[in-house]
């Protein structure tokens, strides 16, 4: 039997924390993250264009298949924050993958901030699903 030569989406799993607190995703479908920059660019008169990319933070986003009221009430929380003292949080999420040759690779997101885009369809005899969206400041590698 062959052994897997690259990875899939069991090899992946991320950790939600918010003021120091893990927030509860048990049932994460999915997981995406891009980078993101400010396109700059030249275009002198005698010679050709000149392109560069400034390094601008992160976004992606959680699905998350609803098995608590975590989520929700996360964002609650978020904005009553906001509302009665006018706070505004950050997070960090940290990404484990577990590599082909057995190793962990830990990507830590830093300054994280996250909004419920999709807070669930509810439908008889069907799972609600929700997305969670970030944004953040920084994207290292931790191991």
């Amino acid at each position: 039997m062959m052994a897997n030569m690259f990875n899939v989406g069991r090899d992946c799993q991320v950790v939600l924390l918010w003021n120091g607190t893990k927030i509860n995703m048990p049932i994460v479908t999915g997981f995406q993250s891009q980078q993101q920059t400010h396109q700059v660019n030249s275009t002198p008169l005698n010679s050709p264009p000149i392109f560069t990319d400034i390094e601008n933070g992160w976004r992606g986003q959680f699905d998350v298949d609803r098995s608590s009221a975590d989520l929700d009430s996360l964002i609650a929380a978020k904005e009553a924050a906001f509302w009665n003292a006018g706070t505004i949080g950050q997070g960090t999420i940290y990404q484990y993958i577990t590599e082909k040759d057995g190793s962990t690779t830990t990507w830590e997101y830093a300054g994280c901030t996250v909004r419920l885009s999709d807070a669930g369809r509810w439908q008889s005899e069907n799972k609600t699903s929700q997305r969670l969206e970030f944004n953040a400041s920084t994207r290292t590698k931790i191991s």
